[in-house]
C-alpha cells in the first residue's frame, strides 16, 4: 500500500499583520496552509483574498508563484509532512470540497485570533483563521493531533507536534520543488 502524505506550510511573509502577531506570539511563523502535494501546487488556507488588501480575507487557494507570496518574495517558511492513509486523504479532500463549493461564503475569523490569546475559542459560522482551518480539515477527517478545539490551534502547535516530519526550512522561493516550477518553460 502506497504512503500518502499531506503537507503543512508555515510562513512568515513579513507583513505588518504577521509582524503584529509575531510580536505577541514570539513564534517564527504565523500562517498555516495545507497542501496535498510536495510541490505545494494544491494548497489552501484562510488569508488574504487580494494581496494588496489585508482586510479582505477568507478561504483561499494559495499559489507560491502568484498572489500574496509573489508580493513577498522573502517569505520564510517551514514545511512538514504527515503520513496519512489513502482514506484519510480522501476524507480531507471531501471536507476541502465543501469549502471550495461555498468559498465566497467564508470570512476570516479575526476575533478567533483574539480568542486564542485568551485561550477562549471564538467561533462563528463560516469563519476561520488559517491554523483553525487546517486543524478543522484534519479533525473533520478523523486525524486528531491535539486535545483542543481547532479554534485554539496555532501555527506553533504544528511546529511542536511530534506527528509531523520536517522536510524544509528556509526561504519559500528556495524550496527545491518551488524553484523547479519557477524555472519550467511556459
Amino acid at each position: 500500500m502506497e504512503d500518502h502524505f499531506i503537507y503543512i506550510l508555515l510562513t512568515d511573509t513579513g507583513t505588518l499583520f504577521t509582524k503584529s502577531i509575531k510580536s505577541y506570539t514570539k513564534a517564527p511563523y504565523n500562517h498555516a496552509s495545507i497542501s496535498f502535494d510536495r510541490e505545494l501546487t494544491d494548497m489552501y488556507s484562510f488569508g488574504r483574498k487580494h494581496p494588496s488588501n489585508p482586510l479582505s480575507g477568507g478561504f483561499v487557494k494559495e499559489d507560491v508563484h502568484s498572489g500574496t507570496y509573489s508580493k513577498y518574495p522573502k517569505t520564510t517558511c517551514v514545511i512538514y509532512r504527515l503520513k496519512v492513509s489513502q482514506r484519510d486523504t480522501q476524507k480531507m479532500l471531501r471536507v476541502l470540497n465543501v469549502f471550495k463549493r461555498s468559498s465566497n461564503k467564508y470570512l476570516y475569523n479575526l476575533f478567533g485570533i483574539v480568542g486564542v490569546t485568551m485561550n477562549e475559542p471564538v467561533e462563528f459560522s463560516n469563519s476561520y483563521f488559517c491554523s483553525q482551518f487546517v486543524a478543522e480539515v484534519l479533525s473533520r477527517s478523523g486525524v486528531k493531533l491535539w486535545d483542543k478545539l481547532p479554534a485554539l490551534v496555532t501555527p506553533e502547535d504544528f511546529r511542536r507536534s511530534p506527528s509531523f516530519e520536517l522536510i524544509y526550512e528556509g526561504t519559500l522561493s528556495d524550496y527545491e520543488p518551488v524553484k523547479k516550477q519557477r524555472n519550467l518553460p511556459e
